[in-house]
């Protein structure tokens, strides 16, 4: 391992660890699936749950599973490779997804919601069988910020990506360990390991995409402010409810626990500036 390996490699370990504590996503006896696309996301995130999981104080299981979606030149066997070489739990399922993609959906439209959708149900339907408390993804950092620029520019509403949450069924508690990570660190550092990527040939040749729209503006913002991404996390964790027009949020804010961002305690003042009147009544006087 070379040492920009080792010190990037050290990095992502101390983040992952911090929003997994932070945000409480792993429990013990939790048996936690691993999604995994093939791309460098997913091989980063379950590189250092591995990691990670092998130096808790508590039991946590790992389990990867890959979905083979039959896209054209899909080949999948360095992933199996990789996935037998870690000793760990994984299974790859198959499911013809990219046929029904392309079937309904016109080749001008956009096939992620569509395609995410579908990879959700059979992700979802294995892990049940697999018995798994919690679903990880590989979302980063950027894929936060640029969601949360969708729905504010697309959608009307401030909404961003969790650090986890509960599926609307909840069966399962969805967990992000990489959400606070620089999507570029991860690149780099799947790339110093030489993790053999698998391609997605659906929708990653589509172009003109509005997250793409959103990614071009952060790197143009970037250019201006080179800490803008980071600013701009930061701005996720640090939500003043009482300064935002929902009403709903404005009175959970208002009944909100005590120990929630308690109010600081104020002294009285003992004295205050004198503001005599100038003029009482009438018009004030116009100074020359």
């Amino acid at each position: 391992m070379s040492e920009a390996q080792r010190r990037l490699e050290a990095r992502l370990y101390r983040e992952v660890k911090d929003t997994c504590e932070r945000y409480a996503l792993l429990a013990p006896g939790d048996r936690v699936m691993v999604a995994m696309s093939g791309g460098k996301d997913s091989y980063v995130l379950f590189h250092l749950l591995v990691k990670l999981v092998g130096r808790l104080p508590f039991p946590v299981e790992l389990v990867a599973v890959h979905l083979d979606q039959a896209q054209p030149g899909y080949d999948g066997a360095g992933l199996r490779a990789y996935l037998e070489s870690t000793g760990q739990r994984f299974e790859i399922l198959r499911e013809d997804t990219y046929s029904v993609v392309t079937t309904k959906l016109p080749e001008t439209a956009t096939y992620c919601s569509l395609c995410s959708r579908l990879r959700r149900g059979i992700l979802y339907t294995a892990a049940e069988r697999l018995g798994c408390t919690k679903i990880a993804l590989g979302h980063h950092r950027e894929d936060t910020l640029e969601t949360f620029m969708l729905n504010l520019f697309y959608s009307g509403k401030l909404q961003a990506m969790p650090a986890k949450y509960t599926t609307d069924d909840g069966r399962f508690e969805v967990i992000r360990p990489l959400v606070e990570s620089a999507e570029a660190e991860i690149g780099a550092l799947a790339a110093e390991i030489g993790f053999p990527i698998i391609p997605c040939n659906l929708c990653g040749s589509q172009e003109g995409l509005k997250r793409e729209a959103m990614g071009e503006m952060l790197a143009k913002l970037e250019a201006e402010r080179p800490d803008v991404r980071a600013v701009m996390l930061n701005a996720l964790r640090n939500v003043r409810p009482s300064h935002l027009l929902d009403r709903d949020v404005e009175k959970a804010w208002r009944e909100r626990a005590a120990e929630i961002r308690p109010l600081p305690v104020v002294e009285p003042r003992p004295h205050h500036a004198a503001a005599l009147p100038v003029a009482r009544g009438g018009r004030l006087p116009v100074l020359p």
